[in-house]
């Protein structure tokens, strides 16, 4: 499989695919193919992979698109304004995914769901207490809000996040909350009561515009509804679709 991803802003990724070889993604993400790819919908692990993608709000069943000549090409498009980022996976090596972030992927990659077992990360880290864990040997697709940074930590080293920006991690690292320090800071600093803070080792990336940070921002600029406002009103129809976004991640 090649790719190349395409589209600044608004990407998609393009892939070529030689004859029997196949591709997984979510419900709904396919852009465009050629006629000589074959689609199939499946739960792809059984009941209990669709009961996981049905709390890490992903679609409960995945279509694998499999290609019956060399050169057949495919491609998959983000549901957000943003980036996809290629990771490659080997030697069941994993990553720690925020919700909805699976786009495609490409080899023998498994989905599962992520527990977050403490307590303060699951009610204050930004992600809840689950989030999607990405293992084997091939190329996965995720989705990003915005643009994306990724730094590698050594072993205890420390970054500290305002929530919402974290988008991978490697299995490797551990997720944890911290208090703002300071009153002053938590009322007046704008930036919430609790931070993310990730420990190394490992490779994290980080997303430049959270979802619902977006969405927050162009709230206040949206007319408010009147009851004499007509049904279908284009700025309550796009609040509409950025708060459904929201309650997507």
């Amino acid at each position: 499989m090649e790719y190349e991803i395409l589209g600044g802003s608004f990407p998609i990724v393009e892939c070529t695919l030689k004859a029997g070889e196949s591709m997984i993604t979510q419900s709904g993400s396919m852009a465009y193919m050629d006629p000589t790819i074959t689609m199939e919908t499946s739960s792809n692990g059984g009941f209990g992979k669709v009961v996981g993608r049905l709390f890490t709000k992903e679609n409960l069943f995945q279509n694998i698109y499999t290609s019956t000549k060399d050169g057949s090409k495919i491609a998959f498009g983000t549901c957000v304004p943003g980036s996809i980022l290629a990771i490659k996976l080997t030697g069941g090596n994993s990553i720690i995914c925020q919700k909805s972030a699976f786009l495609a992927s490409y080899g023998n990659v498994e989905l599962s769901t992520f527990f977050n077992k403490k307590i303060g990360v699951g009610l204050f880290g930004g992600e809840g207490f689950i989030m999607q864990k990405i293992t084997g040997e091939g190329t996965v697709f995720i989705e990003i809000d915005g643009s994306y940074k990724e730094f590698v930590l050594e072993a205890n080293q420390q970054m500290i996040l305002s929530t919402g920006y974290l988008v991978s991690m490697d299995e490797t690292c551990q997720i944890d909350v911290q208090t703002v320090k300071g009153l002053k800071n938590i009322f007046l600093g704008g930036e919430g009561i609790f931070n993310t803070v990730i420990t190394g080792p490992g490779k994290v990336t980080l997303q430049t515009m959270p979802l619902a940070k977006l969405a927050n921002s162009i709230y206040p600029f949206l007319p408010i509804p009147t009851s004499s406002s007509k049904t279908g009103n284009d700025a309550v129809d796009a609040a509409t679709s950025i708060f459904k976004l929201i309650n997507k991640k």
